[in-house]
């Protein structure tokens, strides 16, 4: 397809970003162009978007940014046969190599030569999207836009609360955020006993009070060791899923998981975090993953059932819509954290 199209273009190497008008891209005989019907901004772009230290050594404008999507086919290169012309999908959003020793066991979501759409490659804040079509997955047809452009994020969640077993457990989701809040959902759907959901923002922690959290805590006004020690009977959370990057609070998450229990890590602190290896780590004998991406394809099977069948729904999670060309208010609600998912509309 020749032409141009909107897109939200990473311009320089510092704050913020630009619309222009670009080429549509040309798609290679592997490759499939999606119309982009709904995109979401994730935390990732908004590293991009500010230029913190992590975006600064990792990508390299100019390009499109943004990788949480949902669109329909529109053109497929003459090799792929898994998906056609008017299917509605969205992304697998890691390109992996299929040649090194993670990936010829299988553990895709791990391959030591992943490059990440938005991030390492052109990404999907645009009018379309070229992407390899392995890397697709159909919706239900009657899932919505930008429900079906969440799942990606969702996944982060999946993977991170499911990366060991929580029926039954104390579950703490520290860092609210969109994945930190869908991280709650699903961990009351997997049968958590408790989920205990900690922020220093209140408009997040009332999201998760509506994604199902049985108790919320504002670290900045309570002590989240002392409520999790009155919340736990003095015993500490059995699971701990790291979503804020931030050093107390990552130190705290250390501090309140019992013995033998586990802490999953999906944030991405910006520089070094002491941990007290010693007594939070080795004397507990607790159990400490790093969480990235989602595992392909099981991690999106669980998503897609866990909404199909209702036992999380995310749209509480979705509070705001922009057209693409207001992509600018979006990022400044993701900064000063005023909302849940923002999703932009090409």
């Amino acid at each position: 397809m020749n032409g141009k199209m909107k897109a939200i273009v990473k311009h320089q190497r510092g704050y913020g970003a630009e619309m222009q008008m670009v080429d549509i891209p040309y798609i290679e005989e592997h490759e499939v162009l999606i119309k982009v019907k709904a995109t979401s901004i994730c935390g990732t772009d908004v590293h991009i978007y500010s230029w913190d230290e992590w975006s600064e050594s990792r990508v390299n404008p100019p390009y499109i940014f943004g990788h949480e999507f949902a669109g329909e086919v529109v053109e497929t290169g003459s090799k792929v046969t898994n998906v056609k012309v008017g299917d509605f999908v969205s992304a697998e959003t890691h390109l992996v190599c299929y040649e090194c020793p993670q990936c010829l066991s299988g553990q895709y979501h791990i391959c030591k030569n992943t490059k990440i759409i938005g991030v390492d490659t052109h990404g999907c804040f645009a009018e379309y999207v070229a992407l390899p079509a392995v890397n697709l997955w159909k919706n239900p047809s009657d899932m919505p836009f930008d429900v079906a452009s969440v799942q990606e994020p969702m996944g982060n969640a999946v993977h991170t609360v499911l990366a060991g077993d929580v029926a039954g457990k104390t579950v703490a989701v520290i860092g609210c955020g969109p994945i930190g809040i869908m991280a709650v959902g699903v961990a009351r759907a997997a049968g958590a006993a408790q989920v205990i959901a900690l922020d220093l923002n209140d408009y997040r922690l009332n999201l998760a009070k509506e994604m199902g959290a049985t108790a919320v805590v504002n670290s900045k006004e309570q002590n989240p060791l002392e409520v999790i020690h009155q919340l736990t009977d003095g015993n500490g959370v059995d699971v701990v899923c790291e979503m804020s990057g931030h050093p107390v609070a990552m130190d705290q998450g250390f501090k309140m998981v019992t013995n033998g229990g586990r802490v999953s890590i999906l944030s991405l602190p910006v520089r070094p975090v002491s941990i007290d290896i010693t007594n939070d780590v080795v004397f507990k004998g607790i159990t400490v993953q790093g969480i990235t991406g989602r595992k392909m394809y099981e991690t999106w099977q669980q998503v897609s059932s866990l909404l199909k069948s209702g036992q999380v729904d995310v749209t509480p999670l979705i509070t705001h819509h922009f057209p693409l060309e207001d992509f600018a208010k979006g990022f400044d609600l993701m900064i000063e954290g005023k909302c849940g998912k923002v999703v932009l509309h090409p």
